[in-house]
């Protein structure tokens, strides 16, 4: 039997099932494959001992519409920064990129797919370069990578942020409130813009275009009568005012010596900055966080994500590695990781989406 090993690195995010029970799918129509997933990326291959698990249509039966990923997953470590402790008992990272391509000829692997975003497809690059046979496909919520018209997971993520606009709506209205919405997107903000227009936000604002305070305080005026109005933000976690750096928080470090350094708090920044800047107006923010990445992929996104999968095993089948699948309307192809990972997918500010805000009233702040 030849066997490919499925991985799922980075954040998890919906339809990452669906690649998996795709593969597996296409994989179970020849005789002479088998699937293995290695648990949390490409840890569970450089555990002691291994951790894999065997793919096949009963394990995957059902899973298309489930958030998360079977598998399980991580940002942290991996096959080139394996964390260590030293002599003094100090965390250090060590390479074991060569050993982990080892243990995967140990266990019969012919291949990899390695499921993940601009971090994870650049692990596959790495790996790629070492020898290893390796086809990746595009997921994120974030929408960053340029290389793909679109990833499973993006348009769940743009629903779901949607919704918390549609429910912000009513009760900044009933309040006379100032309503600020924080979504994920780090320095793409494709989940705001998207969510902005669709919610019918008045405000939007992204890491592509600095804000100016003053100016947003401007449109917010334009809302209000006698202090009585409404005004809806939606703000990506990367955006920042003109001359300012992004907003950090350091995720507290794990039993590992893990320590993140992680985009959060641009909404409770920005009322700081509107205080500041005089506003009178009441103000709340929600932080939408995590709800984001979980629950159903929308039929879009499993639709998507099956395509994918299929194609990555097809990939595998044509002995093609270096590789990442992409979604070019209306095709389903694949260009060198190498091009999937040089150039990272920010809105332009002159993209048709942008123009159509701007058409229906939203302010960039700009």
């Amino acid at each position: 039997m030849k066997r490919v090993l499925v991985a799922t690195g980075g954040g998890d995010c919906p339809g990452l099932n669906a690649v998996i029970r795709a593969i597996v799918k296409r994989a179970s129509k020849e005789k002479d494959w088998e699937v293995v997933g290695s648990i949390e990326a490409f840890n569970g291959i450089l555990r002691e001992p291994t951790e894999i698990m065997i793919l096949d249509e009963k394990t995957v039966s059902g899973i298309h519409y489930r958030g998360g990923t079977i598998l399980g997953t991580t940002n942290k470590g991996g096959p080139f920064a394996w964390p260590v402790k030293d002599k003094d008992g100090n965390w250090t990272e060590v390479d074991r990129s060569d050993e982990m391509i080892r243990k995967l000829q140990y266990l019969g692997v012919d291949a990899v797919i390695n499921i993940g975003g601009d971090g994870s497809q650049r692990i596959s690059q790495a790996l790629f370069e070492k020898g290893c046979n390796i086809i990746g496909v595009p997921k994120t919520i974030d929408n960053d990578l340029s290389a793909t018209d679109s990833t499973f997971g993006f348009q769940t993520a743009i629903q779901i942020a949607t919704e918390a606009v549609d429910k912000l709506v009513t009760t900044a209205a009933s309040h006379n409130r100032i309503l600020i919405l924080e979504v994920m997107g780090r320095y793409a903000g494709w989940i705001a813009l998207n969510a902005a227009v669709a919610g019918g936000a008045e405000i939007c604002l992204i890491p592509e275009i600095p804000y100016d305070i003053d100016k947003v305080m401007k449109k917010i005026d334009s809302r209000f009568t006698k202090g009585r109005g409404f005004v809806n933000i939606v703000i990506s976690e990367g955006a920042r005012a003109i001359g300012a750096n992004f907003t950090i928080q350091e995720e507290e470090g794990n039993e590992l010596g893990y320590h993140n350094l992680r985009l959060g708090g641009a909404a409770n920044k920005l009322i700081h900055e509107l205080k500041s800047a005089g506003c009178p107006y009441d103000m709340r923010e929600t932080v939408l966080g995590h709800l984001q990445r979980g629950g159903v992929p929308i039929a879009y996104d499993r639709v998507l994500a099956t395509q994918f999968g299929v194609k990555a095993f097809e990939l595998v089948l044509e002995g093609k590695s270096g590789v990442m699948v992409s979604y070019r309307h209306p095709y389903i192809s694949s260009v060198p990781l190498t091009d999937a990972i040089a150039r990272y997918n920010y809105v332009d500010p002159d993209t048709a989406l942008i123009k159509t805000a701007r058409g229906v009233g939203i302010s960039f702040g700009d």
